[in-house]
């Protein structure tokens, strides 16, 4: 959900540094276009995330603030050439799950510590864990249950290398149960071969998805976030229903090449909590299943922290490779 509170804090703190000043201590930044290097092509959460980002920039500086796609490597290309810019400002990157994991499937040229400076947590998206109306199971608990009574003839569809194939192996290792992967190129075949019944289960975006629970072509049992999801709030989470403390979600935000002067983290956090307040940014935002965050850049470094040892376990114990 969205905290509004730190969204003020860091509103207004960013309002106080010009306020004092007068004018930014680093002079008059920006005087020139930036951009927001995305680690995917045009389309998708990433790219729609980091064009919100851009717009909001861009109208509240009076320049141009374009979004260079970069795709490819599981967002390697787009990592490495961000950590190689110049930490003037003028780059910033729009990081999401596969910064913090891809260190671990595959040789990566930067590190998601290191290389970069945390700016602003813009938005999490949880899952929703599906199954087919056939499986008998109404619960998470109950699906818990059959998955141990006979092991191994449950599947999943996922799309590897992902934050949905990261949230189902995650709750195979913490439910203790042997669902078996069949991998698929993206989340949309997936889906459709979870509605014709040629697989049983499946984690997927609540924007992908939601639509399909609603007309009963598959059954939602819970989702992954810490709290319930507002498009479909009768429908619990798995922490609450069967594993304590379970919680797997997408994550984007922005961040900067290490070394980038605080002054300008603090200036570009400051808009960005302005635009996370407005209501055309939180129902596009919406629009994607995914709640608003925002906070300070100490936010993103937390959440950072966090996530690299939590989904190392995860990636080492399912042998997950890119």
């Amino acid at each position: 959900m969205i905290d509004f509170r730190a969204l003020r804090v860091a509103s207004t703190l960013a309002c106080a540094l010009v306020f004092v000043s007068g004018a930014p201590a680093w002079g008059a930044y920006p005087e020139k276009a930036a951009r927001v290097i995305v680690p995917s092509p045009p389309g998708g959460g990433n790219d729609i995330m980091a064009r919100l980002a851009a717009q909001k920039l861009g109208e509240a500086w009076g320049k141009q603030v374009v979004v260079d796609n970069r795709p490819g490597a599981g967002g390697a290309i787009a990592f490495e050439m961000a950590a190689r810019s110049a930490a003037d400002g003028y780059t910033l990157l729009l990081g999401s799950t596969n910064l913090t994991v891809l260190p671990d499937m595959q040789k990566v040229n930067y590190h998601p510590i290191k290389d970069f400076v945390p700016v602003s947590l813009m938005a999490k998206s949880m899952n929703i864990l599906l199954v087919h109306p056939s499986v008998p199971a109404k619960s998470t608990k109950e699906l818990i249950a059959i998955a141990k009574a006979q092991p191994g003839k449950l599947n999943y569809a996922t799309s590897i290398a992902t934050s949905v194939h990261l949230a189902a192996e995650l709750f195979k290792a913490k439910a203790g149960v042997n669902i078996v992967m069949v991998p698929y190129k993206g989340m949309g075949p997936a889906l459709m071969d979870l509605i014709a019944g040629h697989v049983d289960v499946a984690f997927a975006n609540p924007a992908a998805s939601q639509d399909y629970v609603r007309s009963g072509r598959m059954r939602a049992l819970a989702v992954t976030g810490e709290k319930r999801y507002s498009g479909l709030p009768e429908v619990p989470t798995i922490a609450e229903t069967a594993i304590p403390g379970f919680e797997a979600s997408t994550w984007w935000g922005i961040l900067a090449p290490a070394g980038t002067p605080a002054a300008v983290v603090s200036e570009v956090n400051g808009k960005l909590a302005v635009a996370l307040t407005q209501r055309d940014m939180i129902d596009r935002i919406a629009a994607l299943g995914a709640d608003l965050v925002g906070g300070p850049p100490e936010r993103l470094a937390e959440h950072l922290n966090a996530e690299i040892p939590k989904w190392r376990e995860v990636v080492r114990a399912a042998n997950i490779r890119l």
